[in-house]
């Protein structure tokens, strides 16, 4: 037994937890939980997730994650961006601003020189517009001044009257536009919108109603890590696993054929419900109780 499975050994027995309870409450299977005690991760899906569970272990009985890795990271297994050699990066954004640089160098004097061309032609077109627009010899022949038309102001009159009265047709045309307003704010006002309520809250679990709402859509977001679990009142699971920021950070599940969901949020600190994209307020205070179970009852807009 390695020294770091020995510490969390002896934390849980501390607390009086068995492996079959530590399960129960991190969700990660008996025999990843036996393989870290023991220091072999062999039996492990990839170091992303010996290090994932690690840290939920340690979450779960109280301990320091960062500390944990701290102290104990010969024993840990580095992820896969820790091992990558720092030489190799050097050289490689060496090289890349290297030839950055040398594409700018050739363009630059051709970007110079279509700029100079540009404003000596801008120079020689104003000059040349301004010469002609205002020549004082410019003298305007009497032969081609435009004949005037003397209008009727009473004639012109008449005519603004005849546009200004609407017709039948146009009145009709209003009536209708300003009927179909009236239904559209109408039928818009009776529309009841979704609403999503607590009905019980005890413990770590709460249990809320949604209702008015012809779809049930949950979409789970993490903004650090999170493990999630979301399954139906039939026990069908729709997913088990952990979201991470800045890789797979969201999941989304249609649950409209389904009249109950039950959400298992392992860090509710990091994470965001949303039902039909109604933010969903947690009853309990996250910085309480990490860990929440949520049930969500889903009665159908018709029913």
């Amino acid at each position: 037994m390695s020294e770091l499975g020995n510490r969390l050994r002896e934390a849980r027995l501390a607390k009086g937890l068995s492996l079959e309870d530590l399960q129960t409450i991190t969700k990660i299977q008996k025999r990843y939980l036996v393989g870290i005690e023991e220091g072999n991760y062999s039996g492990m899906p990839g170091n992303f997730y010996v290090r994932a569970f690690i840290k939920q272990y340690a979450e779960s009985l109280g301990l320091n994650p960062d500390e944990i890795f701290e102290t104990y990271k010969n024993e840990i297994p580095a992820s896969y961006n820790e091992e990558l050699p720092q030489k190799l990066s050097r050289v490689k954004t060496h090289k890349k601003i290297s030839q950055g640089h040398s594409k700018i160098y050739d363009v630059l004097p051709k970007i110079l020189i279509a700029v100079f061309v540009i404003s000596i032609a801008s120079v020689i077109y104003y000059f040349y517009a301004s010469k002609v627009g205002h020549d004082p010899n410019e003298q305007v022949s009497s032969e081609n001044e435009p004949v005037k038309y003397v209008k009727s102001e009473n004639l012109e009159n008449a005519k603004e009257d005849e546009k200004e009265k609407p017709s039948s047709k146009d009145n009709e045309k209003v009536e209708d536009q300003t009927k179909e307003e009236e239904k559209e704010q109408t039928s818009t006002q009776n529309v009841p919108t979704q609403e999503l309520a607590v009905v019980t809250s005890s413990g770590r679990k709460t249990t809320y109603s949604l209702t008015n709402a012809d779809k049930f859509i949950v979409k789970v977001v993490s903004r650090g890590e999170s493990w999630i679990n979301i399954r139906n009142g039939k026990g069908k699971s729709f997913y088990s696993g952990t979201l991470k920021a800045g890789e797979t950070d969201r999941y989304t599940a249609d649950l409209t054929g389904e009249s109950e969901a039950f959400i298992v949020v392992g860090r509710t600190l990091d994470t965001d419900i949303y039902v039909n994209d109604q933010k969903l307020e947690y009853q309990i205070n996250p910085a309480e109780k990490v860990r929440q179970d949520i049930t969500i009852q889903f009665v159908p807009k018709n029913e």
